[in-house]
């Protein structure tokens, strides 16, 4: 099960324009900085790029989980971009990304960055799962689909 509050309709967006990997790690950034006061964009952005300079986090499919660990970041948070087109993501398979999860943990969270990074890989390994993301056209609807593929104590909003 994903922490409480993991996911929100406000960290989530439908049919994204982005169409560099620049630009969607400055929309996950965007999205992933609402979910804090602490938090902004443009730090949130040098974290995710920080951790995209060790290796590409496009799994492949048209998948990519970007993350970082951030201080003063208590909980971890996710977002979701859904793109209108793919965006070149340096992915292992060199296809396109358009399914973008952004993930941020607290800096100490080292265990609990690795089993959320492996369920959401496992989670976005079902072909069906990324193609019911990839139809969904509204952020109520997208975060239904997590929601029923991987039960979590959520709200509508935080």
């Amino acid at each position: 099960m994903f922490p409480a509050n993991f996911i929100s309709v406000e960290r989530i967006s439908v049919a994204n324009p982005a169409a560099s990997k620049k630009r969607v790690l400055e929309e996950v950034a965007g999205l992933l900085a609402s979910a804090s006061d602490e938090l902004t964009q443009g730090n949130v952005f040098d974290k995710l790029l920080e951790r995209e300079r060790l290796g590409s986090t496009g799994l492949g499919h048209g998948i990519a989980l970007p993350h970082a660990r951030v201080a003063g970041v208590t909980e971890a948070r996710g977002a979701f971009v859904q793109l209108q087109s793919g965006a070149d993501f340096d992915a292992l398979d060199q296809q396109p990304v358009d399914l973008v999860f952004g993930l941020l943990v607290p800096e100490e969270a080292t265990e609990e960055h690795l089993q959320l990074l492996a369920k959401l890989a496992t989670l976005f390994s079902d072909e069906a799962f990324c193609q019911r993301l990839r139809k969904a056209r509204d952020s109520a609807s997208l975060l239904q689909e997590f929601i029923l593929q991987e039960p979590m104590p959520i709200s509508a909003s935080g």
